[in-house]
């Protein structure tokens, strides 16, 4: 799951609570509308813990705000360069890093784009052969994932026509929900 890679992207935009993390990458990633909050905070958690968040800071009343280390700005480097594997299994995934990396105003979103349809092209080629075999069953499975990447292919270029007619990089939202985690005694934060 993506929402590790989306939590990194969001906060390469500049220090965030777990609730407004949230709903950040529920509005640039609308197909995680169901995210629950005590995942984020879980995926801050670890995220922390493996050095690529930190927390220090806290908002007016007294929200952990947590901010990405150089470890973590690499990681999103590292995540918006090398696309998701093409497979359907992935979907969410291919859909999270091209919503929400395409919403980071310095990504080069043309440049995702054009990675991903490699794969995906390269994917369909993949079943030209293998069609021709005559059993039934392994036929129409490779026929559903032709026609997922197929579908694939089709939500790429009417994604880059539309960005291409409208920037879809977004800032953060000034407005901020009004509750999030409380804070911990210090031994409990995030480091």
């Amino acid at each position: 799951m993506a929402v590790k890679d989306g939590i990194l992207a969001i906060l390469s935009l500049g220090p965030g609570y777990g609730l407004a993390l949230r709903d950040e990458l529920v509005t640039r990633a609308p197909h995680r509308v169901g995210l629950n909050v005590g995942q984020v905070y879980s995926t801050i958690d670890r995220l922390g813990r493996s050095g690529l968040v930190a927390s220090g800071s806290t908002t007016d009343d007294n929200l952990p705000l947590y901010t990405l280390t150089a470890s973590g700005a690499d990681a999103v480097d590292r995540w918006l360069a090398v696309p998701v594997a093409p497979d359907p299994r992935s979907w969410a995934d291919l859909l999270d890093q091209i919503l929400i990396g395409s919403s980071l105003p310095a990504t080069d979103w043309a440049g995702l784009l054009n990675r991903h349809e490699r794969g995906w092209r390269s994917y369909v080629a993949d079943f030209k052969d293998a069609d021709a075999d005559p059993a039934v069953r392994p036929r129409v499975t490779r026929s559903a994932s032709r026609l997922w990447a197929q579908a694939a292919l089709a939500w790429l270029d009417e994604t880059r026509e539309a960005f291409t007619t409208t920037d879809p990089a977004l800032p953060l939202r000034g407005s901020r929900p009004q509750r999030g985690r409380r804070p911990q005694p210090p031994d409990a934060t995030v480091a």
